[in-house]
């Protein structure tokens, strides 16, 4: 990852699935959790967004914000939300450059191969606006829970 705990977070301004805009810097106050996916509607990160979904009430009662990132567009945000009853928005980063920012872009081993993809990672940002975790490789089974762990340790 380019961000490590500590950093401040790099702002950025993406659209969700609705077409609307999220400022990260608007989401001060409320710890946020960015998680970093490959594809909409994919085994993996379809387990991932509904482990998420959930979990959402323990994640609201830890006052967090949750955005999942990928490279997929409005539409297909929306209808991956829609399909799975997703509660958490989904940002479209069709240019990667929010990925690139925060290293979740790049060269990774798929099956024994190397290619340039989306990392699957994830970053919690403090209240403050600074970088408290970074997860390098989320799983997606237990991400919930390992979120949910992390948000108890900053309180």
């Amino acid at each position: 990852m380019n961000v490590t705990a500590g950093d401040p977070a790099p702002d950025f301004t993406l659209q969700d699935q609705d077409g609307n805009d999220v400022h990260l810097a608007d989401l001060r106050g409320a710890p946020v959790v960015i998680y970093f996916y490959p594809k909409d509607d994919t085994p993996g990160c379809t387990t991932q967004a509904c482990g998420i979904r959930d979990a959402w009430g323990e994640l609201q009662d830890a006052g967090a914000q949750v955005l999942g990132v990928s490279p997929d567009d409005v539409d297909s945000h929306r209808s991956f939300a829609d399909k799975f009853d997703l509660p958490h928005r989904l940002l479209a980063d069709t240019d990667r450059e929010v990925m690139e920012t925060y290293g979740a872009w790049g060269e990774k081993t798929l099956y024994g191969k190397t290619v340039v993809g989306v990392k699957r990672s994830t970053v919690l940002v403090d209240a403050q606006g600074t970088v408290a975790k970074v997860w390098k490789r989320a799983t997606p089974k237990t991400h919930a829970d390992a979120l949910l762990k992390a948000l108890g340790d900053l309180g």
